[in-house]
């Protein structure tokens, strides 16, 4: 599949309410008819997850996107957001990375999956890009979207990342809609591309378990030290301001801790960090709880928050009983 437009070139220009509906149920509810267990690096399970990715496609069109009117205040918030320059070009790069991916791949399920992932990434820049137009925010030049040298760890970074993002990003986003700060029709239009990052990362997840499954035993160890340095790479550009230069060459700085932090920006809600650790688990379980089961999903961001809270909870129960005694003495 050369042309990625060529994938979906038969979408209708406005689909209907009832096919929309239709789409979005499905998105959400799928089990695969291939009997017993789906063991990552058989050919059922290749074609399961190719399944699962072509069946839950949702044909909604940005072009067609009635952006609601906002009032001042929220129109405010929204536009104030630092978000918007860092979200389009996320999903410029994501599409890239995926497409070239997808381009070197010989098996044709894991290929026309990995291909339509790449067309979707491009949708979600159609979708913020209107919004941007719509609501004129005024974002500094895109830079020019270049094809990595290194494809294999442009696509590990590009995967790894969506899945901590989209993590965090399921908990702020029901903290929004919970805080009532953005009018619904605006959480509607977004419902729909929350849920396909759910199905993007269920397809990384299970894409990851496949190659590693399929790929010779003696390079097994370079490829987990790969997947490692993605991690530590992944960590370090997390921990502070990262710079950046824009389509000027001027620099500017990118707040990628904006899924922890944003909290507060998003909504007028106080709100703890284990609570929202909290929300965010169970928002992902909640988003990945109509597909098959058999399928992988992603874990270790949910790992790594429950053992945080798993720690906080021990250090507070420790830090109450030294305080008891301390009173008592």
């Amino acid at each position: 599949m050369n042309n990625l437009a060529d994938i979906y070139r038969h979408l209708p220009d406005q689909p209907s309410e009832k096919t929309l509906a239709r789409a979005d149920y499905e998105s959400r509810h799928w089990s695969s008819s291939i009997p017993g267990p789906l063991r990552p690096g058989t050919e059922d399970h290749k074609r399961a997850v190719a399944q699962m990715f072509r069946e839950t496609f949702n044909p909604y069109k940005p072009s067609v996107i009635a952006w609601p009117k906002l009032d001042p205040d929220t129109l405010h918030r929204i536009t104030s957001l630092p978000i918007w320059d860092i979200a389009v070009e996320t999903e410029g790069k994501a599409r890239l990375r995926m497409a070239a991916y997808a381009s070197m791949l010989d098996d044709p399920d894991m290929k026309d999956a990995l291909s339509r992932n790449a067309w979707e990434e491009n949708r979600h820049k159609e979708v913020l890009t209107k919004l941007v137009e719509a609501y004129d925010i005024k974002l500094p030049p895109e830079p020019d979207y270049i094809e990595p040298k290194d494809t294999e760890w442009a696509y590990l970074v590009t995967g790894f990342s969506e899945c901590v993002d989209s993590f965090f990003a399921f908990g702020l986003f029901a903290l929004a809609e919970r805080a009532g700060l953005f009018p619904m029709e605006l959480i509607e239009t977004f419902e729909p591309v929350m849920q396909e990052e759910c199905r993007h990362i269920l397809l990384f997840a299970n894409w990851l378990a496949w190659h590693r499954a399929t790929m010779p035993w003696w390079k097994r160890p370079w490829f987990e030290a790969r997947v490692l340095a993605v991690w530590v790479f992944l960590g370090y550009e997390r921990v502070g301001l990262a710079r950046s230069l824009d389509g000027e060459g001027n620099e500017r700085a990118q707040d990628n801790n904006f899924t922890v932090s944003g909290a507060k920006d998003m909504t007028n809600m106080d709100i703890a960090l284990p609570d929202l650790m909290q929300l965010c688990l169970s928002e992902n379980d909640r988003r990945f709880a109509g597909y098959d089961h058999r399928l992988l999903r992603p874990t270790t961001m949910p790992n790594m928050v429950r053992a945080a809270l798993a720690g906080m909870k021990l250090w507070n129960n420790v830090a109450a009983r030294f305080t008891k005694i301390k009173e008592a003495a």
